[in-house]
This record gives C-alpha cells, structure tokens and sequence, in this order.
C-alpha cells in the first residue's frame, strides 16, 4: 500500500483509522472515494493539519463544536467550513481505535447481526461493530453541526438596520 508523508483532508476523503507501522508508530490508513493508502501521520495530526491550512486550530474546532452542540461526548468536528467537510469520530478522538468518518460519503446504513453496515457515495460496502442506533445518531449530530454552521457562516448582508449616516441634521451639531 502506498504511504504518504502528509495528507489534508479535502471532498473525496471517506474515512480514517489509525493505523501501526512496523516499528509500532501509529500512522493513519486513509480511505478516499478513489484511493486507499498510509499517512505517516496520526489521524489527530492529519485534523490538526488539515484544519490549520484554513486558519483554525483542532483545538478550537473542537470548542466550538461542543459550544455549538452542547457538552457531548465523540463531538463532530468543522474540518473545512468553505468546502463544508465535516467528520465524526466512533470513539474517543484520543483513542487509538477511532475512526473518523465524513457523513457526506454515508449514503445508507444497515443492520446486519447487531453490527453496521455503510454504504458509501462510491456503492462500495464496509461492517463495522457499533449498533446501527448508535452509529446512525452520530451521523445525525453531525448533519446538526453543519445545519447550525451554515446558518452562521453567512450572516445577513441586508443593510437595512445598519445605517452609518444619521438623519437627523441635530445629530452633526
């Protein structure tokens, strides 16, 4: 499989895990619509870098996320607000075994044998072991997250209560 040095996360990205090399250094395994390979990264530097190159932090992404949403735990997080990419981890983001999945490239869930099965945007199939409840409210609070976002990503551009020139002449005395 080839292995990349670094990766942003950008519209055909699917999924990630985190993923051990031979030498016992956690990288990430990376799944696009197109593409399957290494980062010689973690998936918390891949979010780190990926959100740094829009001028944000993970930090902050993660702050506001939870400000957002309240206090939750496995919160979604705003990778990229211009190309509206948007992913939600199945555990702890600091637990090794996390995977990071973009709900864009979710196009039906299943149950099968109290595990899920995802079908993605490319028809390509994947099982995983959460319950389908579960699994299906995360991607739920992520479609909220980028609902809340849109909303105040593009504020009103009336200008009709903001007035920079008074009209009354006592006013300029």
């Amino acid at each position: 499989m080839f292995m990349r040095s670094s990766y942003i996360i950008n519209e055909y990205f699917m999924y990630m895990k985190g993923h051990y090399d031979r030498h016992g250094k956690l990288c990430t395994h990376v799944t696009e619509t197109c593409n399957t390979f290494i980062v010689d990264k973690s998936p918390l530097e891949i979010l780190e870098d990926s959100i740094c190159v829009i001028g944000y932090d993970l930090r902050g992404a993660i702050a506001t996320s939870k400000k957002l949403l309240g206090n939750i735990y496995h919160c979604p997080i705003l990778v990229n607000p211009i190309l509206r990419i948007i992913v939600f981890p199945t555990k702890s983001a600091w637990h090794d075994e996390c995977v990071w999945y973009n709900p864009i490239h979710i196009k039906r869930t299943n149950s099968l044998n109290r595990k899920t099965t995802i079908t993605y945007s490319n028809g390509k199939t994947h099982n995983i072991s959460a319950k389908l409840t579960s699994f299906n409210s995360k991607i739920k609070t992520a479609e909220q997250l980028d609902d809340i976002t849109k909303v105040s990503a593009y504020p009103s551009t009336s200008r009709s209560n903001h007035s920079l020139v008074s009209e009354k002449k006592d006013d300029y005395t």
